[in-house]
């Protein structure tokens, strides 16, 4: 099956998925429990996982799927899988919790190693990002589609910083070289602060803590066709299924190449 119709099966997918979710949300009737790695979990999450898994084994029964709430094999029995679905049914459900709205469905296919495709459908948003290797990345909104590209950057301007709303700028300060200027711009979700990017409407997001491949797979595609890209602490490239583990290290999702990114960001061993 070729790339433009994966993308569409993972666009309606997502848009499914984000149907469930959004009843959940508007209804308030779900449960929520802690797991085991200290992250939250609802009823609206497995949901979301369920209407993901049951269309993308229908539409695509020969790709196999990862995904945050349901795990993944053993790196012995996925190795060599030369295409997945990689999928985080609700990014941000802590957002989710909170009411603030700032959580989205993420759906990505990794290929040879690599997000070719990324979907982030974020439905109390009503906005739809996505993107198919060398062929751009898009907003869909009420408005229709429109193709989407990092902020220029002059030299000049201030360079703006996503950050969680509920993260403290001097957290954040300690990473940054200050003799840079900066804006902050506060938003849920590790996602959809990628897309803020891969829109314009930020420059770099700096994320200490604990992640999954499943919360960087589609926004790696988004922001790179957008102009930008992810890379871990120490500047090198992320990975996707090479380790037993699918947890990603500390990382830096940086819009526009003209930015002095190695200047801007403190020494790499600051993010450990």
């Amino acid at each position: 099956m070729k790339l433009d119709q994966l993308l569409t099966i993972a666009l309606e997918s997502s848009k499914k998925a984000g149907v469930e979710v959004a009843k959940h949300y508007r209804r308030g009737d779900y449960t929520s429990e802690i797991k085991e790695d200290n992250s939250p979990v609802t009823s609206a999450d497995i949901a979301a996982n369920d209407v993901l898994m049951a269309e993308l084994t229908r539409l695509t029964p020969d790709i196999p799927i990862i995904s945050e709430e349901v795990g993944a094999l053993p790196l012995q029995e996925r190795k060599n899988w030369t295409r997945y679905w990689l999928l985080d049914p609700i990014d941000g459900t802590g957002e989710f919790i909170i009411g603030s709205g700032d959580f989205a469905v993420n759906v990505a296919l990794v290929e040879n190693g690599w997000p070719v495709i990324g979907v982030i459908h974020a439905p109390d948003h009503q906005l739809t990002y996505y993107a198919q290797k060398g062929a751009g990345a898009f907003k869909e909104s009420a408005k229709g589609s429109q193709q989407i590209f990092v902020e220029p950057y002059d030299g000049k301007r201030k360079i703006k910083v996503a950050i969680s709303r509920r993260q403290k700028l001097s957290l954040m300060g300690q990473y940054l070289n200050d003799e840079f200027e900066f804006d902050y711009v506060a938003l849920g979700s590790c996602s959809l602060k990628n897309c803020l990017i891969s829109e314009g409407g930020a420059d770099c997001y700096l994320r200490i803590g604990p992640t999954g491949e499943w919360d960087t797979g589609a926004s790696q595609c988004i922001l790179e066709e957008a102009g930008g890209t992810i890379l871990d602490s120490e500047f090198n490239a992320l990975s996707y299924n090479l380790r037993e583990s699918l947890l990603n290290p500390d990382f830096i999702s940086m819009g526009n190449n003209d930015i002095p990114w190695q200047e801007v960001i403190k020494p790499h061993r600051a993010l450990r």
